[in-house]
């Protein structure tokens, strides 16, 4: 699967500079192409519980769906499949744990959504973040995977952050690394700095949004791996071949 992913912009958004700016409006729910919906979210990985072919586990829920896990932590997903292990060890023999683009993830959702029997992938939120997100948006977070996102400014827009020369909008799967370039941006700009504020949006909704919107805004939208999704990337960067 590894050859399927692009993960180097990925590292170029991490210790970006934060801009003085934030982008004014709302994400308008009014669509985005497949492609640029799975480029969006092609530098994300994911792990799933496959076969060595790249076939997922897949459990049948009580309404014979047929469902599979697709977890942000490898550490979460690993820990699924040693209690796979001590559960099934007949099943575990058969898989183990494997890294996916979200993209790809996404381009397989929409392939098969209007299949009879379509395959439903759940994914499945880190404990710990979901607590942050209950601190942060209280009865306003209602489940899915937390995604956390600066706003500050007279119209609440969305902080940014220089990539390559254009301003993308961070959303991160960890409460921390918000937490950190917020501080930042409050040390650079402290007039702002009262303004400034953190929300949480669900990863299943963003998704939805860009799926159904052709706001340009979309577009600028980066989601930011969790550290160790990042320690993963660089362990498969250390491990390709140097260009001569």
């Amino acid at each position: 699967m590894h050859s399927l992913i692009r993960w180097g912009t990925t590292l170029g958004l991490v210790g970006s500079t934060v801009l003085s700016t934030f982008l004014g409006g709302m994400l308008k729910v009014v669509a985005l192409p497949t492609e640029e919906v799975a480029k969006i979210l092609q530098g994300i990985p994911v792990f799933t519980i496959a076969d060595p072919q790249g076939a997922p586990l897949v459990a049948v829920a009580e309404n014979k769906q047929r469902v599979t896990g697709v977890f942000i932590s490898q550490k979460e997903a690993q820990n699924f499949f040693n209690e796979l292990k001590k559960q099934k060890p007949d099943v575990a023999s058969k898989v183990s744990v494997q890294p996916v683009s979200l993209g790809e993830v996404y381009k397989l959702i929409v392939a098969n959504e209007k299949k009879p029997d379509a395959l439903v992938f759940s994914y499945v939120p880190t404990p710990q973040e979901v607590a942050s997100a209950k601190q942060v948006a209280g009865q306003d977070y209602t489940g899915g995977v937390p995604l956390f996102v600066a706003r500050g400014g007279k119209e609440k827009g969305y902080l940014t952050i220089e990539q390559n020369k254009e301003q993308v909008i961070p959303f991160f799967f960890e409460k921390k690394q918000i937490t950190e370039m917020v501080e930042r941006f409050k040390k650079d700009k402290p007039d702002l700095a009262s303004t400034v504020s953190i929300d949480v949006v669900p990863l299943e909704n963003v998704i939805s949004t860009l799926q159904s919107s052709n706001d340009a805004m979309l577009k600028q939208i980066r989601i930011v791996p969790t550290e160790e999704a990042l320690q993963f990337i660089r362990s498969l960067s250390a491990q390709q071949p140097q260009k001569k």
